[in-house]
């Protein structure tokens, strides 16, 4: 077919009228912006401007005295013709050169350069609808359809066909980076040794993807012989294939891997002891021929083994009396796969895009994280899955013969004892981390996004002070917290951060009103800033300035609060681990008329407890909206007089500073 005729085909595709029917925005209501124009780059924020919002930060989470010094030393960095200024006259210079100034800063930052293992640490989950799968076979049509459809998804991003996603605030309808969507089936992340690499596949198209089942690992290509499509039957009847090869053997034994040839589980290992386990098994030439075969497949389909209901949260009582595994155990499939016994083996972590598909029902997917954000993800599978539902009614393409399908391929390993052992050593961390993982999903049904709405108020800030509030309720302090914020209206624009923990109220308030939210997604978000100076001074021969090395900007960096708003329109949701060792992950997820959240942190901390975090973030929402209806019954202005309402009930609930409670309403 010529590439003509492939564009026509490509146009109309029914996924691609379906794909404009649920995009974000039209692009006729928007004349002013032309799609088809190149995306600004992204601005270098004034110096003076950042270290100001940098000062505003910290001090709501540093000791005044420690402030005072970062103070001084601030004040030194941003002096005329001092460290400050070389560097940011360095970064400028070095901006006009690059299509993104931050983008290669950032990816080695958050993590190329992270050595802790994917799961849990860094590799999110996403928990689809549940499915309803009488036997096996229902199991694997449904599989047979999701391949299918995410063929069609891939055939209109590979001709970037794509609509162009839209801003919905702030420049209303300028497009937005689609840079995600382009890696999303071509991207890898491969281990090293003290540093990882992102890469990216734009010179060749995958056929194949690779199916993880029983701990194997089978090659499935997608075009027969005559380079046609296979139809969903047809991929039905190989993943029929597949099966009855990773659960028979030729004597007609049940198939058993032993648990130090489990080769999945290394890539849930730590980061260097993955990649030197992976440089010695491709000194073996079957070795090397495997890894290839899973580093250039389009995506993994995990056929998962059924949980038992045990792995249910303690509090969800309603759900095991119905025989009903519950959200915490979904979620948990989807993050690290329950351990090395059930299907944490059954994974290779280190592909972009890996969905799930249990035996029970339970589907959902875990991502590599550095390739794209959460936002494009979900877009994806709500896609996905909506269409799964419309191709159900199209017109079947002509069957194959068995015969005329290229038989599927297991990838055989040859695993040298050094290998093995590493196998066991990541087997043992996993199930350890997996031990230490404590995790609650909170649906609030009292209310949803529209309370806020009709407040006023933007959602995602009334969320965040909601969780500023929660957790001074439960450690009688702030944190430095991250809160994501696309800066996808620039080119190959990834995130900054939205920092919510400030002291005064006028910052509160501005946070409540997104006027933080604004700066950071216009491309003045201090966070990426500040990584740039400090890469800057990194690439010269000058000495790394104090203001880096002083301890207020290493709290400032500690992440106890890790926050990120991903909407689904589906009854779907994503979730994650904390980031640093003492401190929770805050996955929301808000509605018309419930706010779903995915509250993380690890046991091994005795100062936190996801339940507790949880039962009180329920209690200031309840809190808020009571505060927020107070004052419009007296006919104050919600904006202005939170503070005043909860002036008058401090005397009653004194565990609430009024700080944190002023800005309720704003």
């Amino acid at each position: 077919m010529s590439q003509k005729e492939e564009q026509v085909k490509i146009k109309s595709h029914p996924l691609l009228a379906h794909a404009k029917q649920m995009a974000s925005l039209d692009e006729e209501q928007f004349p002013q912006w032309d799609p088809t124009k190149p995306l600004a780059k992204l601005p270098v924020p004034d110096l003076h401007e950042t270290m100001r919002k940098y000062l505003l930060c910290i001090k709501a989470v540093v000791p005044s005295d420690q402030y005072k010094v970062t103070e001084q030393l601030v004040e030194e960095f941003v002096k005329p013709g001092g460290q400050g200024e070389i560097l940011q006259e360095k970064l400028i210079q070095y901006a006009r050169t690059q299509d993104n100034w931050v983008t290669k800063f950032w990816l080695d930052d958050m993590y190329m350069n992270i050595r802790l293992p994917l799961p849990v640490n860094s590799n999110p989950g996403m928990v689809f609808p549940r499915q309803q799968f009488e036997d096996q076979s229902e199991q694997l049509r449904f599989a047979a359809r999701l391949i299918s459809v995410v063929l069609d998804y891939k055939d209109v991003i590979d001709s970037k066909s794509l609509p162009v996603d839209r801003c919905r605030h702030r420049e209303k309808g300028q497009p937005l980076c689609m840079e995600q969507y382009y890696r999303l089936f071509s991207s890898y992340r491969a281990p090293g040794v003290d540093k990882d690499c992102l890469h990216t596949r734009t010179d060749e198209k995958s056929n194949h993807c690779i199916v993880a089942i029983n701990n194997q690992f089978f090659v499935l290509n997608v075009l027969a012989h005559n380079q046609q499509r296979l139809s969903n039957d047809n991929l039905y009847a190989q993943l029929k294939r597949i099966v009855k090869m990773a659960t028979e053997a030729e004597d007609g034994d049940v198939v058993e891997i032993d648990a130090n040839e489990r080769v999945g589980i290394l890539t849930a290992a730590k980061r260097d002891l993955w990649a030197k386990a992976r440089n010695e098994m491709l000194l073996d030439p079957v070795n090397k021929a495997s890894l290839e075969w899973i580093e250039s497949c389009m995506f993994i389909l995990c056929l998962d083994k059924s949980l038992p209901l045990s792995f249910n949260h303690q509090q969800s009582v309603d759900e095991t009396c119905k025989r009903q595994r519950d959200d915490v155990s979904l979620a948990m499939q989807t993050i690290h796969g329950h351990g090395a016994q059930h299907n944490s083996a059954n994974r290779w972590h280190e592909k972009t895009m890996q969905f799930i598909i249990g035996q029970d029902g339970a589907c959902g997917l875990c991502y590599e994280h550095s390739a794209s954000e959460g936002i494009a993800v979900v877009q994806l599978i709500e896609q996905l899955l909506n269409f799964m539902d419309d191709a159900k009614r199209r017109k079947l393409t002509r069957l194959l013969s068995l015969c005329d399908l290229p038989p599927p391929k297991r990838l055989e390993w040859r695993l040298a004892p050094k290998v093995k052992d590493a196998i066991m050593t990541s087997t043992f961390d996993l199930d350890r981390s997996i031990n230490n993982m404590d995790l609650y999903v909170l649906r609030f049904d009292q209310y949803g996004k529209n309370f806020p709405k009709s407040q006023n108020m933007s959602p995602d800030a009334y969320i965040q002070i909601a969780l500023q509030l929660t957790y001074y309720k439960v450690h009688g302090r702030l944190v430095s917290t991250y809160e994501s914020a696309s800066i996808r209206r620039f080119r190959l624009g990834r995130v900054d951060n939205i920092r919510a923990n400030t002291v005064e109220a006028l910052e509160w308030c501005e946070a409540m009103t997104g006027r933080t939210t604004a700066t950071t997604i216009l491309g003045y978000g201090i966070d990426n800033h500040l990584l740039g100076l400090r890469c800057m001074s990194e690439m010269s021969d000058m000495d790394k300035p104090e203001v880096f090395k002083d301890e207020s900007f290493n709290i400032s960096n500690h992440f106890t609060l890790s926050t990120s708003q991903v909407p689904t329109t589906l009854d779907a949701f994503m979730c994650y681990g904390p980031v640093v060792p003492d401190g929770y992950g805050a996955c929301y997820n808000p509605h018309e008329d419930y706010i779903l959240v995915v509250i993380s942190s690890f046991k091994s901390c005795d100062q936190t407890g996801s339940d507790s975090f949880a039962f009180t973030l329920e209690e200031s929402f309840l809190q808020m909206k009571e505060l927020c209806e107070s004052t419009k019954e007296a006919g104050l202005n919600g904006r202005s007089s939170c503070k005043n309402a909860q002036a008058d009930k401090t005397a009653e609930k004194k565990q609430i500073v009024p700080d944190v409670n002023q800005n309720c309403a704003a």
